[in-house]
């Protein structure tokens, strides 16, 4: 029997298990991780299994932040690959600011991240971007209303706990580089999100971090030279959203 079959059997097998044998709760939550010990796919697909939204990404360090002293003005960025790349201490030298971004992420992982990431490590304000990799199909199609419903449910439960919210707008795409973005998330659709997310924006009284306008062309692009594949802000794209993002905490927070 190949690799590939042991790991689909093993996963079959542990879903047929009765209930009472795998149903045991642990005291720390730390899920194997198959890197290493697989092929890439097939690491990527075991890891899925038992920690599909990636809580134990961060989990370690927030339970380093819940332990410590509470720390005044504190905010979380929670997003994908653009927030998970982002040094927010070099940005933001000296500022409170916790990094909760993981990449590939979809809205409806974030939403089960919202206790674990952010309410726990109670922030003043949380600053949420997202719904670029949901565009993108990443685990599936989805609708507009569908990513609306993921953003709205990540507000109410910041509101419920008395966290400002942020809600960015999504950066702008090109196709200036040798990976052409528009063929997986389309400018009209980027567009048609951010509309939303500025109108729904006074619901939740968010304030709105707009990336898209420091970032985008006069084609609807984003930038030339402000990213290496297109999607990802370089240096220079990050030093473009940093006063952006600054502006918007302190609109929230004062």
């Amino acid at each position: 029997m190949d690799i590939f079959k042991k790991v689909i059997v093993g996963l079959c097998l542990s879903l047929c298990l009765p209930f009472s044998a795998r149903a045991q709760l642990v005291e720390d939550f730390n899920p194997q991780h198959w890197s290493g010990s697989l092929p890439p796919a097939l690491a990527s697909l075991a890891d899925a299994y038992q920690d599909w939204n990636q809580l134990g990404r961060y989990h370690q360090d927030n339970l380093r932040l819940e332990s410590s002293p509470a720390v005044e003005g504190r905010v979380v960025f929670l997003g994908d690959s653009i927030t998970d790349g982002w040094n927010l201490a070099k940005y933001f030298p000296g500022k409170p600011y916790v990094n909760r971004g993981i990449g590939g992420q979809i809205t409806m992982q974030m939403v089960v991240r919202m206790h674990p990431d952010v309410i726990h490590l109670h922030p003043a304000a949380f600053i949420l971007l997202a719904g670029t990799n949901d565009i993108a199909r990443n685990r599936g199609p989805e609708t507009l209303e569908m990513v609306e419903d993921n953003i709205r449910a990540m507000c109410e439960l910041a509101e419920s706990h008395h966290i400002k919210i942020i809600l960015c707008l999504l950066t702008p795409v090109s196709d200036y580089t040798k990976s052409k973005q528009t063929a997986r998330r389309p400018p009209a659709d980027i567009v048609k999100l951010n509309h939303w997310i500025e109108s729904y924006a006074p619901d939740v009284h968010a304030v709105v971090a707009d990336y898209y306008t420091a970032l985008v062309d006069d084609k609807g692009m984003l930038r030339d030279g402000y990213s290496e594949d297109g999607l990802h802000p370089n240096a220079r794209g990050y030093e473009l959203m940093a006063p952006v993002a600054e502006a918007a905490i302190e609109g929230a927070l004062k």
